[in-house]
């Protein structure tokens, strides 16, 4: 069996019909790959059309602010990809002409741009021979032909982009990478894959050793950080409330949140209440402290689970730089705040 012919034939009669497959401009086709870095297509394809409604060219990103692009990326996550994305619209816009780099060597020196990023906008724009390998390549390869390398380590990826490169036909590139990955995403499945269905059921050197669920090997992932996040919403005299922007690097930096008081474990009404005073409302001497939520929400990142209380805290007088609730909605904020605001009006009448 020839795997390349098959695994197009395959694609050709099984592809979904996505936007940005029916286009070779290298702007959509970069707009929707850095989007769907970390992202599954069923939840980025609506953030694409947004973009592509809001941002048009790529000179229309250029001149966007960085606050209107993180806020159309609000609740994406990996928040630093949105910035990205920004800086090398602004890159392009002024330094290149409005000309995206036209070869994968020369696409590898945009911001936010790897290696995975670069081949697939290099053949799907310019049809260069390059092979896309990304986490669903990595699955249908080590499973066809048993390769029991850790995907996790630096080494692993040379070893894939050969083999995948011994495979992709010159004459079409796109069409190669274009199926391998969607193989991965529809037919070969991380978890109990139908492999009796599967085009490869007869020469799947995994599916043969009955290994299909031991492979791609991956070693564990590092140890999750657990942190405390506890949110004072504050409530003044005229029912306004007060947010500030996370300037420092790490989460959800350049995004908004209410003042934060992070601890070292779960607290309960007396640590915060006397934090609250000493740190954040000495100019507003505090009328009450209520929590929002007695269980945490707990907000899963890749490296990090965030236990999240909110908490009221009503304040005498006018808090200098107040907003307005029902202003907060032209900031942006990491997803589980913003789903806080959207809520709160169960909660309080200056939410409604």
């Amino acid at each position: 069996m020839n795997f390349t012919n098959s695994l197009t034939q395959w694609y050709l009669q099984n592809k979904r019909d996505l936007p940005w497959r029916n286009t070779a401009n290298p702007y959509s086709i970069w707009l929707s790959e850095i989007i769907l870095q970390q992202t599954r297509v069923a939840q980025g394809t609506p953030y694409f059309y947004s973009f592509m409604n809001a941002f048009p060219t790529v000179f229309d990103l250029a001149k966007a602010n960085e606050e209107q692009v993180l806020k159309l990326w609000q609740g994406l996550g990996y928040y630093s990809r949105a910035r990205n994305l920004h800086k090398t619209a602004q890159y392009v816009a002024t330094e290149l002409s409005g000309v995206f780099p036209t070869t994968y060597k020369d696409l590898l020196k945009l911001k936010g741009v790897g290696e995975y990023t670069a081949a697939a906008i290099a053949s799907f724009a310019y049809n260069e021979v390059v092979p896309v390998v990304d986490g669903n390549v990595f699955r249908v390869l080590s499973r066809y032909f048993d390769v029991e390398t850790d995907i996790a380590l630096t080494s692993a990826k040379k070893e894939f982009v050969a083999l995948a490169s011994e495979l992709i036909p010159k004459d079409n590139p796109a069409l190669f990478n274009q199926a391998i990955m969607e193989f991965g995403a529809l037919q070969c499945v991380p978890k109990n894959p139908n492999c009796e269905v599967c085009i490869f059921n007869t020469s799947c050197a995994a599916l043969q050793k009955k290994k299909v669920n031991q492979l791609p090997v991956k070693s564990k992932k590092l140890k999750v950080r657990k942190r405390y996040f506890n949110y004072l919403v504050a409530e003044d005299e005229l029912e306004n409330t007060l947010i500030q922007k996370r300037s420092a690097k790490g989460i959800w930096h350049n995004l908004y949140e209410f003042p934060l008081i992070e601890t070292d474990q779960e607290e309960g009404f007396d640590t915060i209440s006397i934090d609250s005073k000493n740190n954040f409302f000495a100019n507003n001497p505090i009328i009450s402290v209520s929590e929002y939520n007695e269980k945490s929400i707990v907000h899963k990142l890749s490296h990090q689970h965030l236990h999240i209380k909110f908490w009221k805290v009503k304040v005498k007088g006018i808090l200098e730089n107040g907003k307005a609730p029902m202003n907060l909605k032209e900031f942006p904020f990491p997803i589980v705040i913003h789903n806080f605001i959207e809520s709160a009006k169960a909660f309080s009448s200056s939410f409604s």
